[in-house]
């Protein structure tokens, strides 16, 4: 079975999330977030077949990755070479999965996977499409495949090297952010780094919220925690203060302690991401992960180019949330040479962008 959509309507946002299965969802990723408190990303954490076989897949992707270059399109939008990714791994996820998954549910699981990437009509990226990739997990989860005594290594090897996967996306293909709150996000395309990481720091006694603004430390610990790592990548990309360019990321810095830093961003999480209509009228539901909408999916040709899909309209916009004004991403931003000229993607990130 294919999972399609089912949320459609602010009516339909409101029952989901009073459903059982947000509350699944919801204690999974607590439950992942749980088993890395005080664990480093460099601690030595032994891994399952099943997890062996995780980042065996993600190995290929990657591999997909390297063998589909960027087109040289002049352009500082999403290349389109990414979707010639896109439907190359769509086409190969069944055989990938085959010794993972029963293979009465490899359609299923492969689509949450595929949708992990991002979306190959706009070459976008978001939370929305992060938030596929734990789907994924909670199916594998839900087969038994995955056990409790995975989390672990499923948060600190697997869904880490998903997070290095897709900034290898980004960077070769200049994914667009997908509904990007701009400066007031805490990045351009994730939020679960930044909550998982503040995890891992729950238990810390020296280091604090506000010891992301001394560069050593950045620098010292970002391979140990994945909230550093993220803020050490914001700030290689971009120039000036925290302040300026992520004032998100400066605001949570001034909190007293990582638990209330972890907590917060919890909440954030059902608010700004599975709390927003714009982002879940994409997800999808199936025998896995269910819920049934009012209504069944509607498809509409949108002329952006973001798929079938009902549209979601703001008050007083003229374009629905979810294919807006284009934006490209700060990969494609830092790409821009003093000649006015491109240059490749790949080679962008060796001089962060001036803010201004």
């Amino acid at each position: 079975m294919i999972p399609v959509r089912q949320i459609l309507s602010p009516d339909d946002l409101e029952r989901y999330l009073e459903s059982p299965a947000c509350t699944e969802l919801v204690s999974f990723i607590t439950a992942l977030n749980d088993a890395i408190i005080g664990v480093k990303t460099t601690d030595s954490i032994e891994d399952s077949p099943v997890v062996q076989n995780l980042l065996k897949l993600l190995d290929k992707i990657k591999q997909t990755n390297d063998d589909t270059p960027p087109l040289d399109t002049k352009s500082r939008f999403g290349n389109p070479a990414f979707r010639d990714f896109y439907n190359t791994c769509e086409r190969e996820l069944p055989m990938w999965l085959a010794d993972i998954v029963p293979t009465e549910h490899v359609e299923q699981v492969s689509t949450y996977l595929c949708e992990s990437f991002g979306n190959c009509r706009r070459i976008d990226y978001g939370t929305g499409h992060e938030l596929n990739f734990v789907a994924f997990l909670l199916c594998l989860h839900k087969l038994k495949i995955i056990a409790q005594s995975d989390f672990p290594a499923l948060v600190i090897h697997v869904f880490y090297k998903y997070i290095s996967v897709m900034r290898g996306l980004q960077m070769t293909y200049w994914l667009e952010p997908a509904g990007s709150q701009g400066v007031w996000g805490l990045d351009d395309f994730h939020f679960l780094p930044f909550l998982f990481g503040s995890g891992q720091l729950r238990t810390h006694k020296h280091l604090k919220p506000k010891s992301i603004h001394n560069q050593e430390i950045l620098d010292e610990f970002s391979r140990d925690y994945m909230y550093f790592e993220c803020v050490r990548f914001v700030m290689s990309i971009k120039t000036g203060s925290l302040r300026w360019h992520s004032p998100m990321i400066d605001d949570i810095s001034g909190a007293k302690s990582w638990e209330k830093v972890n907590l917060g961003l919890f909440k954030m999480f059902r608010v700004e991401v599975i709390g927003k209509l714009p982002i879940m009228q994409h997800f999808m539901f199936g025998t896995l992960i269910e819920f049934a909408g009012s209504a069944p999916e509607q498809a509409s040709n949108c002329d952006d180019g973001c798929g079938d899909h009902a549209h979601v309209f703001a008050f007083g916009q003229e374009f629905p949330d979810c294919c807006g004004i284009k934006v490209p991403s700060a990969a494609a931003a830092a790409a821009v040479q003093s000649d006015g000229s491109l240059a490749k993607p790949r080679d962008v990130f060796t001089r962060p962008i001036p803010f201004d």
